[in-house]
């Protein structure tokens, strides 16, 4: 860790742990220590005595108790480069929590778990193997962690992807405006669509990916919504409001916490290989951590070794089975490793409980890892006895894998990197000169650096070779991918040419079906004319002399009918065969109608009105007003052909001679009603 790493930031560095209280309870109280960097003329100005005793940035240290309100209020004040905890769950009683906190941050600021991800580490262990200074005291563990929160140690907590949501929206609603409403909607609309123009224009020249959809209104957008492949401090637009149009960015959510390294390291790592039709490969840190499992039908030796590479530098490749496999020796000498295999094939029972704490998708991947890990546990203590004779600022990790894979020993390692990183001489020398004298070891020494030297070219060479083969197959992916993208453009060409077709085909279907409507339409009504014009016949026939001569003592007479006693069904009737004086009116029902309904009736002055059902009294009055003789139907024998009917003549005359009787009698009712009213009147006056 260098002055280099925090002037990096540009921005302070809060370390973070409990002082009092509980998050889950009353209000906490947080011990805050803050790194500020220091600019190169300020570091020069420190001090000696004042510079700090590790190995560390020179950076100014602000130490203070707080609450969770101001400690909040300072992060949004100071917009720090990383917050750095323990534990995360020390800012949050629970996830959700933790995500608005996280939702919360400002642009730039990052969480930083330093004690790793879901299995975190104790922070001694973490600060002893940086060699950072710790105590159990609330504020050192705080200042721990800030420090190796700027050295780039941790994982990042966070809820969201690197994905970003920029929604281009309406401003106000569209249901009011002091123009007219279609003026108003249509200028909101076209301000939406302006905008989100310019948000694209502002996209493409910050070179970023994305994806647009938009939703077209009236007179332009309803709203537009870009999915950018970046963080919202990468995106040159910001949430804003004006008039119109509002901008919304927001990150795209998890599904739950994640955890990501400050940094890719390569760490030291022990590789588990079990090869077959389905191969798998686990990955586990010296410290027992599982840092992936993989497995594949498909893939070949160089893709496992490429998916390794992309993990961590293996010390040890080891198989759960002896002896070792060839695709296994091939992958330990790829990498120079030692290699490592059981006395004799690991029982099943054994690698289901060495592997009990760790998930895998299926068998393949449990072998691997159970490889791994007997791996581990096989070289646990020298990994101890090294751990313990390396310095704390030296790497042990480094020094573990040149013991146990270059067969060096600690001492020697030790004083190699020591003279790497310019520390050399004292402490070395002293070390050396307790094993011997100098000039006897000259030679060998020189014979080992020759040694060493062939075994880094071979390794040099062996991946540059593997670099060009992934190089051919790269050249022969992007070959493919320009012979896809040709298909694609031919395919989406031959698509467009395909649809105007069916727009075409479905628009002359549609035509088609109208003409078919049409010219079915026709003919019924074709039909229904013709069936007209057959009754019409036969109605002429009725009332023309000369179908009198052919019906000759047959004593029949045309009825015709009307479905209900109304203004709508008279007009109906006179339009399809007319109604004239003299004519014999059916009403099929004769009930409802009103005065007028009647008088209307008694203008086409017919000779007989025959009816179903009861007349209203007002209709009653009104056809015996106009002598219209009006006969229930059943006194006369109707014979009916759709809306047309016939009877007997005989059966007519008697309807309207019994009609005339009944007038008369009626006639002779009123004048006796009216005598007697005249007198009741007479004898009221005289009273």
């Amino acid at each position: 860790m260098t002055a280099r790493t925090v002037r990096a930031l540009d921005r302070p560095v809060f370390g973070v742990d409990v002082q009092s209280g509980d998050v889950r309870g009353d209000a906490p109280a947080y011990a805050l220590v803050t790194l500020t960097p220091l600019s190169a003329a300020e570091e020069d100005a420190v001090p000696e005595a004042e510079r700090p005793d590790v190995d560390g940035p020179i950076a100014r240290v602000d130490r203070d108790v707080v609450s969770l309100r101001k400690l909040l209020r300072l992060i949004d004040e100071r917009e720090p480069a990383r917050i750095a905890t323990d534990n995360a769950y020390e800012l949050a009683a629970d996830t959700g929590e933790l995500v608005q906190l996280l939702r919360s941050l400002p642009d730039g600021t990052r969480l930083v778990q330093v004690t790793g991800a879901e299995r975190p580490e104790p922070l001694s262990r973490v600060a002893s193997r940086h060699g950072i200074p710790y105590d159990s005291d609330p504020m050192a563990e705080a200042e721990a962690a800030a420090r190796l929160a700027a050295a780039n140690v941790g994982h990042e907590v966070t809820a969201f992807t690197d994905e970003t949501t920029v929604k281009v929206a309406r401003g106000r609603s569209t249901g009011k405006g002091g123009w007219s409403q279609d003026r108003y909607t249509r200028r909101i609309h076209g301000n939406v669509k302006k905008r989100s123009r310019q948000v694209e224009s502002e996209l493409r020249s910050a070179n970023l990916e994305y994806d647009r959809e938009v939703t077209e209104k009236y007179g332009g957008y309803a709203n537009a919504v870009f999915t950018v492949s970046a963080r919202p401090e990468d995106i040159p637009v910001s949430n804003s409001r004006a008039g119109d149009v509002r901008v919304e960015v927001e990150r795209e959510r998890r599904d739950g916490i994640a955890y990501e390294p400050l940094v890719q390291r390569r760490d030291h790592v022990i590789v588990g290989i079990d090869p077959g039709t389905t191969t798998a490969a686990a990955v586990v840190g010296l410290d027992e951590t599982v840092h992936d499992v993989y497995s594949t039908r498909t893939a070949d030796t160089a893709e496992v070794i490429e998916w390794v590479i992309e993990r961590g530098r293996p010390t040890i490749v080891a198989a759960d089975v002896e002896p070792m496999p060839d695709t296994v020796e091939s992958i330990r000498r790829s990498f120079d490793a030692a290699g490592w295999i059981p006395d004799s094939d690991l029982p099943v029972d054994e690698k289901l409980h060495r592997t009990r704490e760790f998930a895998t998708d299926n068998d393949h991947e449990r072998d691997a890892l159970a490889a791994a890990l007997y791996a581990l546990d096989d070289h646990a203590d020298q990994f101890d006895r090294i751990a313990e004779k390396t310095p704390p600022r030296l790497d042990r990790e480094a020094v573990i894998a040149r013991v146990v894979s270059g067969e060096e020993s600690v001492e020697t390692v030790i004083d190699d990197l020591r003279d790497d990183a310019g520390d050399g001489g004292g402490e070395g020398s002293a070390d050396e000169g307790d094993g011997g004298g100098g000039d006897s070891d000259a030679e060998p020494e020189r014979t080992e650096e020759e040694r060493e030297i062939r075994r880094l070219r071979d390794r040099v060479e062996r991946l540059e070779g593997h670099v060009d083969d992934l190089t051919d197959k790269l050249d022969d992916r992007d070959d493919r991918i320009e012979d896809l993208e040709t298909e694609l453009s031919e395919a989406k060409r031959q698509e467009r040419i395909e649809a105007r077709e069916r727009r075409a085909v479905s628009r002359l279907e549609r035509e088609t079906d109208r003409l078919e409507r049409e010219r079915d339409e026709a003919r019924e009504r074709a039909d229904r004319l013709a069936e007209k014009l057959e009754r019409l016949k036969a109605l002429w026939k009725l009332d023309h002399s000369d179908f009198a001569d052919v019906a000759a003592g047959r004593d029949l007479v045309a009825v015709k009918a009307v479905e209900q006693f109304t203004r709508a069904a008279i007009e109906t009737a006179d339009r399809e065969y007319g109604l004239a004086a003299g004519d014999v009116v059916y009403l099929r029902d004769a009930s409802g109608a009103g005065r007028q309904t009647a008088a209307l009736l008694a203008e086409t002055e017919p000779r007989l009105v025959l009816k179903e059902g009861t007349l209203s009294e007002a209709a009653d009055a009104v056809l015996f007003e106009e002598s219209v003789p009006v006969a229930p139907a059943d006194d006369v024998a109707l014979q009916e052909v759709d809306d047309l009917a016939v009877a007997r003549e005989s059966d007519v005359e008697a309807a309207i001679d019994d009609w005339e009787r009944r007038a008369r009698e009626r006639e002779r009712q009123q004048q006796s009603e009216l005598v007697d009213q005249i007198i009741s009147e007479h004898r009221a006056e005289r009273s």
